[in-house]
């Protein structure tokens, strides 16, 4: 298997691409669904909340959180979970310009 060479592209480039890589997975929307439905951090009510086994969604909140989309805060022998919206500001402002430039285009 080939090197990826992240390093020929820029820091923005990487970011979305790693955030969107985070976000490739229905287990992850339902988690970040999860913590926006609920506004606030979360402690261990997400293994409730999804069909899977709790080592398998703490490897998936370890991803959210590695691509920087959650943040998580230690509360005794608890993580808490909540939204971190760099990651989302991020995106919102490459699909903004997306947009503005699919609105002006004459392509196809």
């Amino acid at each position: 298997m080939g090197a990826t060479k992240t390093e020929h592209f820029t820091d923005s480039q990487n970011q979305i691409a790693t955030i969107a890589k985070a976000l490739g997975h229905p287990a992850r929307i339902a988690i970040i669904e999860y913590l926006m439905k609920v506004d606030e951090c979360i402690c261990g009510d997400i293994v409730n909340e999804l069909p899977l086994a709790q080592p398998t969604v703490s490897q998936h909140l370890k991803e959210l959180k590695n691509a920087g989309i959650i943040k998580g805060n230690i509360s005794g022998n608890a993580i808490c979970y909540c939204i971190d919206e760099k990651a989302f500001d991020v995106l919102n402002s490459f699909f903004f310009k997306i947009t503005q430039t699919i609105s002006k285009s004459k392509c196809c």
